[in-house]
């Protein structure tokens, strides 16, 4: 085991390329006969454990990467002590909506029975969650498409939630900080996103809307991601969402003991793709890069 063991230099754990099986066959040509069941168990009393792989090396080299996390943590403190709202903002990845296997475990006396593969022609349809994070109440929105998610469908859903939840929380406020990932339909590049913002947000509800991106491969760093959507993705664990209706119970029916409360609700507008927006579209619109990575910060006004 010598020239086929690695370990953690921090916690001690070892772990073996080698399986069970072979380790037997080796202790066996040396005259030692045990099953692959105790090679296991003398493993796990020697310090070794069974792990998966860990993703966490990142090969994209952001200079700024420090700076960001850095300039977003002074504006959600500006924000909040101003008594501003702050939202996190994201797309969950798509689900097929019919009688699939969902990750995960429940406890039951006999297993739901699913379809042995996941073909989009089985399904019902897709479930597109998209969700609206109030960091300060603790609440978020959950949107559901059912066609694609673009920067119109991400506009809607923020528009919606001002109109359902946040001019009504936030009376007084005319500022609203988004934080959202540099990529995907509300990406720091996408020019859809910010006409959206502009028509739909800022010039109809007078609302000035400052813009934070996390850096590129960050998205884990995103309050939304790991205060709601991993909470969403424990409820309905091992539970296949068979119809509309199921996704939308599991999503509002999402509970933590810090108190978050989520409102999910579907949406059966087609959003087509493809969208461009021109270069003279882009200079009508009120926005205002910051000195600080004026490519991932900026403010849009109303007109």
């Amino acid at each position: 085991m010598k020239h086929d063991t690695a370990s953690d230099p921090v916690s001690g754990i070892l772990w073996t390329r080698r399986t069970t099986e072979k380790v037997a066959d080796e202790l066996a040509s040396g005259g030692i006969e045990v099953c692959p069941n105790t090679v296991a168990k003398l493993l796990k009393e020697l310090g070794y454990r069974l792990k998966v792989n860990a993703k966490k090396l990142n090969r994209q080299k952001d200079p700024g990467r420090d700076v960001q996390f850095a300039y977003i943590a002074a504006m959600r403190e500006d924000f909040s002590q101003a008594g501003l709202p702050v939202v996190s903002i994201d797309a969950k990845h798509r689900e097929l909506v019919g009688e699939f296997k969902n990750a995960g475990t429940t406890w039951v006396r006999e297993p739901v029975t699913v379809l042995d593969h996941d073909f989009l022609s089985d399904a019902t349809g897709v479930a597109l969650p998209y969700g609206v994070y109030d960091i300060g109440a603790n609440e978020a929105c959950v949107s559901v498409g059912t066609t694609h998610d673009t920067p119109d469908f991400a506009v809607d859903n923020l528009a919606r939630w001002w109109a359902c939840h946040g001019r009504h929380r936030y009376p007084e406020a005319t500022e609203l900080l988004v934080l959202a990932d540099s990529g995907g339909s509300n990406g720091a590049r996408c020019r859809a996103w910010k006409y959206g913002l502009q028509h739909r947000i800022c010039d109809r509800y007078s609302l000035t809307v400052t813009v934070c991106h996390y850096p590129s491969g960050a998205s884990k760093w995103n309050p939304i991601e790991h205060r709601a959507f991993s909470e969403i993705q424990k409820n309905w664990a091992g539970r296949p969402l068979t119809d509309y209706e199921t996704v939308l119970n599991y999503i509002s029916t999402t509970r933590t003991k810090s108190g978050l409360r989520v409102d999910a609700h579907l949406v059966q507008l087609n959003y087509p793709t493809g969208v461009k927006v021109s270069d003279k579209e882009m200079k009508d619109l009120s926005l205002r890069p910051h000195d600080t990575q004026p490519n991932r910060n900026y403010t849009i006004s109303p007109r």
